[in-house]
C-alpha cells in the first residue's frame, strides 16, 4: 500500500507549489505534492513560458523584417502560426517534463487528481485527492500549503467562447493570426499578447478601463510605451470601458465607451485580459479559519491562513501575482516550517515586474508619484538609450532608464526602465534594493563596457547631478 502520511502536502505544481515541495524536501521532510492538471502550472504550460516563446518567434520576425538595417539581405520573410504554435507547446512540455523529473530526483510523491480538506485529527491535516477516474485517496499531513493558483476573470457578458472572444489559453494556440483583435486590459498579459499579434501583421486595439496602459508602471514609462506602441500601429483606447458584444459567424462587434462617447469596432476576435481570480473553490475551505478576500485566501508575512497548519502561497494569495514571488514565497513558508534561523517575513517591495512586449518594461520598488506620495524627499535619475554605444550597436536606441532614490538618504526607492532586454537588467536594482544600497554604493560600482547596463550607473550619476554621456 501507498504511503499517504506525510511531513508536508502540497496542493498544486505550479512555480510556487513544486519549488515549495523540493525546498521542503531538501530539509528533510517527507513531502507529497498533488496536481489535477499539469506539472508546471499555468505559468509553465499556459503562462509565462510559452508565451516568451511566442515573443521570441514575433522577435526574430521582425528582425528579419528589418534586416537590411544590419546590412544583411533577407527575402520571402513569411511565417507559419502552426509552427509557431507547435514551438511554443514543445518548449512548454521539455519543462513540464523538466518539473517531473526534479521532483522524483527529491522524492517528493506526487499525487494526480483535486485534493479537498477533510477535517483535522490528532494535529494532522487530512485531504481527500480525487482522481480522474472518480478514485478517492485520503492523505494526511502534519502541515498543508494551497498553492492552486488562479484562473482569468471573466467580465460579465464578455465571456470566454473559446472561438471568438479567448483568454489567453485561446491566444497562445491560434489556428491562423486574425486580421484584427481587440484586446481589452492594458496590464503585462494584455500588452504582451496585443504585441505578439500586432508583429505578425494584426491590426490591435487596445481597450484600458484606467487612463493609461500599464497602468501599475512609472507613469513617465507608461506615456513612452503607449508612444512606441501606437508608432507600431496600435490604437490604444484609455479611459474606456467595454459595454457589450455583438458576435457574427466569424467577427465581433464591440460596443466601447470613452469620454461619455460610444463607438463599435468591429474585429475578428477578442482577447480578453482583464485580471484573475483564485482557485478556491473546492478545497474545503468551509468551516475553516481560512479567510477569502474577493477569491483570493489572506495570509500574514509567513503564508499562514489562520487555520493551524494550513498555509497559502502564490497567485491564490494576494499581489503582486508573479511566478517569481510564488517561488520564494514557498520556500520562505517550507522553511518556517521546517524552524530554519534568521528568516524574515515575506515583503513584496523588492519583487521586480517585467512585461515582455515590444520594447520590453521593468521595474522594481516605488514609482515616482508612489515614492512622493508616501513622503519621500526624491532625487530622479534618467538615461537614454539613445546615449548609450551598446544600444546603439544592437539597433535599440529608444528606451529610457529611470531611478528614484530619497533625497535625504540615498536610498533606491524604484528603477523604471523601458527598452532592449530591460527584464534582464532589472534585476541590477532587484539585488541593489534587496542589499539596501544606497547611491553611493551604485556610484562606486564598475558596470561592463560595452554594455546596456551601463545605463544603470548614468541614471544613479544623473539623479545626482554627476551624468557623463549626456
Amino acid at each position: 500500500m501507498a504511503d499517504t502520511s506525510f511531513d508536508l502536502i502540497v496542493v498544486g505544481a505550479g512555480p510556487g507549489g513544486y519549488v515549495a515541495a523540493i525546498r521542503a524536501a531538501q530539509l528533510g521532510l517527507k513531502t507529497a505534492i498533488v496536481e489535477r492538471e499539469h506539472l508546471g502550472g499555468i505559468c509553465l504550460n499556459w503562462g509565462c513560458i510559452p508565451t516568451k516563446a511566442l515573443l521570441r518567434s514575433a522577435e526574430v520576425y521582425h528582425l528579419a523584417k528589418h534586416a537590411d538595417a544590419f546590412g544583411l539581405s533577407v527575402t520571402g520573410v513569411s511565417f507559419d502560426p502552426k509552427k509557431v504554435v507547435d514551438r511554443s507547446r514543445k518548449v512548454a512540455t521539455q519543462l513540464s517534463n523538466g518539473v517531473k523529473f526534479l521532483l522524483k530526483k527529491n522524492k517528493v510523491v506526487v499525487f494526480d487528481g483535486a485534493a479537498k480538506l477533510d477535517g483535522v485529527a490528532a494535529a494532522l491535516r487530512k485531504l481527500a485527492v480525487t482522481a480522474k477516474d472518480g478514485k478517492v485517496t485520503a492523505l494526511t499531513a502534519k502541515n498543508v500549503i494551497l498553492a492552486t493558483g488562479a484562473r482569468a476573470r471573466q467580465l460579465p457578458g464578455i465571456e470566454v467562447d473559446s472561438k471568438l472572444v479567448w483568454s489567453y489559453r485561446e491566444a497562445m494556440v491560434p489556428d491562423a493570426i486574425p486580421k484584427s483583435l481587440l484586446v481589452i486590459g492594458s496590464g503585462a498579459i494584455g500588452i504582451e499578447f496585443a504585441s505578439f499579434y500586432r508583429t505578425f501583421g494584426a491590426e490591435v486595439t487596445v481597450v484600458e478601463v484606467m487612463d493609461r496602459v500599464l497602468p501599475v508602471e512609472d507613469e513617465e514609462i507608461s506615456a513612452l510605451a503607449r508612444k512606441a506602441f501606437e508608432k507600431q500601429g496600435m490604437k490604444i483606447l484609455t479611459g474606456a470601458t467595454v459595454k457589450g458584444l455583438k458576435k457574427a459567424a466569424n467577427s465581433v462587434t464591440v460596443t466601447v465607451e470613452s469620454g461619455g462617447k460610444s463607438q463599435d469596432i468591429v474585429v475578428e476576435r477578442v482577447i480578453s485580459a482583464v485580471g484573475i481570480v483564485g482557485n478556491v473553490e473546492g478545497l474545503g475551505l468551509e468551516g475553516t479559519k481560512v479567510k477569502v478576500d474577493r477569491t483570493h485566501v489572506t495570509t500574514d508575512g509567513w503564508g499562514f491562513t489562520g487555520e493551524p497548519g494550513i498555509y497559502a502561497i502564490g497567485d491564490l494569495t494576494g499581489p503582486p501575482w508573479l511566478a517569481h514571488k510564488a517561488s520564494h514565497e514557498g520556500v520562505l513558508v517550507v522553511e518556517k516550517i521546517a524552524g530554519v534561523k534568521g528568516l524574515h517575513p515575506f515583503e513584496t517591495g523588492n519583487i521586480p515586474g517585467c512585461t515582455y512586449c515590444h520594447p520590453q518594461v521593468a521595474s522594481v520598488g516605488l514609482t515616482e508619484k508612489a515614492a512622493i506620495a508616501k513622503g519621500h524627499q526624491v532625487k530622479v535619475g534618467r538615461f537614454p538609450f539613445m546615449g548609450n554605444g551598446k544600444a546603439i550597436a544592437l539597433g535599440e536606441p529608444e528606451g529610457l532608464v529611470k531611478t528614484v532614490f530619497d533625497a535625504k538618504t540615498g536610498e533606491l526607492l524604484g528603477a523604471h526602465m523601458i527598452g532592449a532586454e530591460v527584464t534582464e537588467l532589472i534585476q541590477g536594482y532587484a539585488i541593489a534594493r534587496t542589499l539596501e544600497s544606497t547611491e553611493a554604493e551604485l556610484m562606486q560600482t564598475v558596470f561592463p563596457h560595452p554594455t546596456l547596463s551601463e545605463m544603470m550607473h548614468e541614471s544613479v550619476l544623473d539623479a545626482y547631478g554627476r551624468v557623463i554621456h549626456i
